[in-house]
């Protein structure tokens, strides 16, 4: 079928930038920064939806800014996959903008002009990459999402903060022009293109590459999209979690991380191709390295008594779940992994979401302290709890419908080692997530709720230095609840009414 040609593309990877450049501008009223943020957010959002009918419809859109070589090109597309992303980014930073006006004016943070033009920074990356058509346009958006997130990682100014960004900033870009690079240059030699295939299945190399080539290009991909935050290059993501909440949900669930495994998958079929990466017998040995550190990241997290902590081992655990289905190569699990994207987004924002308010209202980021808190916090800890079940992948949550699709892929590719891995993960992914919940409602305080000082605010929610702080028993502000609600109780819809992005993730398949 021909791309058809379509301006909206462009459109939607402006807005953003519009409105990084609107919230600059405006960054001396607060409301209305704030609000020049929500209307390119509604913006890009009503803009990814509208593409919606003519993806279902089985039509590839783009849009072709300038060729430098036949070939090479900074081209946007638009296609079943990167509806699945895009999708749910545009529609969670909307979730984002009013959650994060209510934990940094909670906190009285400093520099809240420049948090919210890196957000919107982040956001025109991250659609950016979602809606690339070849590798070239991918490589350059992924790049645009390193350094436009550097400033929120930093963002509190002090040691640990400059050292966490340091360490993400030389993870991200090292292995991006140590490994992406030079295969991208490999790859056009070889090909003449760096255009994704038109399907998942054939790649793009030609059939005479010597296949120990191509096993080389496909590991520097795996290796290099090192956002995707598989071990041994994942302790970026840790240390990342100086950053103001918010952050640490846009980084966990709608951008950073999420752009580096949708590249990593969208290159695995699109520039290799199952047929490819069958034939190379690559998919399962790819399936058995991510299964390290699905294992290995849900026994680490155990061990965290900080919460943002123990959620980001959760997330470094979670990504790979996505590269797994993928790397089975049957149809129902590679339709369960990139599934995936989108469920793990929506349930991981609510779990940070929740993290947030609870500092927000009680200054408390231990485990260890959270004791009984769900019966002052509620609306909170309820959210908190099911998005936990959509991670362990408990039914009716999202997650349960990723994990029982890759299961079942899983058993058409007869891995039952792979089954194992899944069904261990499961009950690692529940005994780091049942106990805090349990703690919330049925703990008892150590101290009465209320009466506790305040902690001082550092460490894993970084510090704050633009004044007091108010410490009160309840609920955060409702521009934190409300949100992280939403985001819970969607959780549950796409966990019941999978169809959503069901069909998207099928026509890649196809």
């Amino acid at each position: 079928m021909e791309p058809i040609h379509d301006v909206r593309l462009l459109a939607a990877i402006l807005a953003p930038l519009v409105g990084a450049g609107l919230v600059m501008a405006t960054g001396r009223k607060p409301n209305v920064r704030e609000a020049c943020s929500l209307l390119a957010a509604l913006t890009l959002f009503g803009i990814t939806a509208s593409l919606v009918p003519d993806i279902k419809a089985g039509r590839m859109l783009t849009y072709t800014l300038f060729e430098l070589l036949p070939g090479l090109s900074f081209t946007l597309r638009a296609d079943a996959l990167s509806m699945v992303f895009a999708l749910a980014a545009s529609f969670l930073w909307i979730v984002a903008v009013f959650y994060s006006a209510g934990y940094m004016r909670g906190l009285h943070e400093h520099e809240q002009t420049r948090f919210n033009t890196c957000f919107a920074l982040a956001l025109f990356g991250a659609i950016g990459c979602a809606f690339s058509n070849n590798l070239l346009t991918l490589y350059l958006f992924y790049e645009i999402v390193s350094v436009g997130t550097y400033p929120l990682v930093a963002h509190h100014q002090d040691e640990e903060s400059y050292e966490g960004a340091k360490k993400y900033m030389v993870y991200l870009t090292t292995t991006a022009k140590g490994l992406i690079f030079p295969a991208m240059v490999l790859i056009y030699v070889l090909s003449g293109t760096l255009d994704f295939a038109t399907n998942s299945h054939t790649g793009i190399l030609p059939p005479d590459v010597h296949d120990g080539v191509v096993t080389g290009l496909y590991i520097a991909c795996l290796i290099g999209f090192a956002k995707n935050g598989i071990m041994p290059l994942h302790s970026w993501l840790p240390s990342a979690m100086v950053a103001p909440t918010p952050v640490s949900a846009l980084l966990h669930a709608v951008a950073v991380v999420k752009v580096g495994v949708f590249s990593t998958v969208r290159v695995m079929l699109y520039v290799f191709g199952t047929d490819t990466m069958g034939a190379l017998n690559l998919g399962m040995p790819t399936a058995w390295f991510v299964s390290i550190t699905i294992l290995v990241g849900s026994i680490v997290a155990l061990s965290k008594d900080n919460l943002k902590a123990r959620l980001a081992y959760s997330t470094v655990s979670q990504l790979s779940y996505i590269v797994l289905g993928v790397a089975l190569l049957t149809p129902q699990a590679i339709e369960g992994g990139l599934l995936h994207i989108a469920n793990h987004a929506f349930s991981k924002i609510t779990l940070f979401f929740c993290a947030g308010a609870i500092y927000v209202a009680t200054h408390k980021k231990n485990i260890s302290e959270m004791s009984g808190l769900g019966r002052t916090m509620p609306w909170t800890f309820g959210a908190f709890a099911i998005a936990s079940l959509s991670m362990i992948g408990a039914p009716p949550v999202a997650g349960f419908v990723s994990k029982w699709y890759m299961l079942l892929g899983a058993m058409d590719a007869q891995a039952i080692g792979i089954v194992v891995v899944l069904l261990s993960s499961t009950l690692l992914n529940a005994a780091y997530f049942v106990p805090i919940v349990y703690k919330g409602f049925f703990g008892k305080p150590a101290i009465a709720a209320g009466h506790a000082a305040p902690a001082p605010s550092h460490g894993a929610h970084g510090a704050s230095h633009g004044g007091s702080h108010d410490h009160h028993e309840g609920e955060a502000p409702l521009a934190m609840v409300i949100p992280l609600c939403i985001t819970a109780a969607i959780s549950v819809a796409i966990g019941i009414y999978p169809n959503f992005f069901l069909q998207f993730v099928q026509a890649v398949v196809k």
